[in-house]
């Protein structure tokens, strides 16, 4: 008889710390998602003592009825009242991928479609505790709306060597954590559409990642033909992960531009990246080499990147602390081929290499 009571009260008690926890999903029904946004969600605690719990959630694709991902929170503790949680109060959240889903990091966005994400609260963790409380809520989520190039406009006809390229940010913008641009400039071949030259060749100019709105076709980069059609895009990024991409504008420049010289005496700064500016060369290579590990020498290669990459010519360069303004001589000592691009890089002590590429004109 004592054991039965005992299993009553044991029973009672617990059915009373059970519902002494209840919890409120907050995920708007429908808009661009980021998985951080899963975790808006209200938990209400009537206990007098504190509680701890888990949350499990189930992302399901309600179109093909397959689960998606799931995620299991850190330990919560709770005290008296509500509390308002959001995704840092649940990180780290353990996620398993249960299908493609293209951006895995933990702000990465959702892909497009209708969704069900279920949720299940679980007093003192998952593995020795109770379910609690569950909820599920539909959800969609939308297309991203894509940046948009703003100039040059499409098919317009520039005046300059050096056009500024401008665009409008995705929207909405907020959902991102670290949004960023590429930008692709491009030739356009006869027979081609200006989406193919984006796709199919080598770009002109390339910036690889920029946070502004804005880039400059940088005067180091090679000049730009008035006898060829140009195609300009632009993609945004969250981070290294796609977001979107604008349409594809096309330019020309005016044919009666008198085409800039190559200013031979132009010092090219070294960088340890390279990103997508090709300086544009004649006669002799003038670069700024910033030693930063106060070597006094360093090695150098000059290598051919249209033949394989062979080194052309390589040695030691005596450098002092800080900026080195220097020339290294090719006009006379090397058969450089006239329109082939070229790689210089400088390697110190810590096996960094410092590099340009640039285009060799006669």
């Amino acid at each position: 008889m004592k054991n039965y009571l005992l299993l009553l009260l044991v029973l009672f008690f617990g059915m009373q710390t059970k519902a002494q926890v209840s919890m409120t999903t907050q995920v708007p029904p429908e808009g661009v998602l980021v998985k951080a946004q899963l975790w808006n969600i209200v938990l209400v605690s009537v206990s007098e003592a504190p509680t701890t719990v888990k949350i499990v959630m189930r992302l399901t694709d309600i179109k093909t009825n397959q689960p998606v991902l799931t995620g299991i929170s850190r330990n919560i503790t709770l005290t008296k009242g509500a509390k308002q949680l959001q995704v840092s109060d649940v990180s780290p959240v353990q996620y398993e991928y249960l299908s493609n889903v293209a951006d895995r990091s933990p702000n990465g966005l959702l892909p497009v479609g209708n969704y069900q994400a279920c949720y299940s609260l679980y007093i003192q963790g998952v593995s020795h505790g109770d379910l609690i409380s569950e909820d599920c809520i539909p959800f969609t989520v939308a297309p991203v709306g894509p940046p948009l190039l703003n100039t040059p406009a499409d098919q317009s006809v520039l005046e300059t060597f050096n056009p500024q390229f401008t665009w409008l940010p995705p929207s909405p913008a907020n959902i991102f954590s670290n949004l960023n641009y590429e930008l692709l400039l491009t030739e356009v071949r006869p027979g081609q559409s200006a989406v193919e030259a984006v796709q199919q060749n080598l770009p002109v100019y390339r910036l690889p990642s920029t946070n502004n709105l804005f880039a400059n076709y940088p005067s180091s980069a090679l000049s730009l033909d008035t006898g060829k059609q140009y195609a300009w895009t632009i993609i945004a990024k969250n981070g290294l992960a796609f977001a979107a991409q604008t349409d594809v504008w096309t330019f020309r420049l005016k044919s009666t531009l008198v085409k800039k010289e190559t200013a031979e005496n132009t010092h090219i700064q070294l960088r340890k990246e390279l990103d997508g500016a090709v300086a544009a060369v004649s006669g002799n290579v003038h670069f700024t080499y910033t030693n930063e590990l106060n070597d006094n020498v360093v090695k150098y290669e000059l290598v051919g990147l249209e033949t394989g990459n062979t080194v052309i010519a390589s040695g030691d360069l005596n450098v002092k602390p800080g900026d080195n303004m220097m020339a290294f001589e090719v006009k006379r000592k090397y058969n450089l081929q006239d329109g082939k691009s070229y790689l210089l890089r400088v390697k110190n002590s810590r096996n960094e290499y410092w590099q340009m590429k640039f285009v060799y004109t006669k």
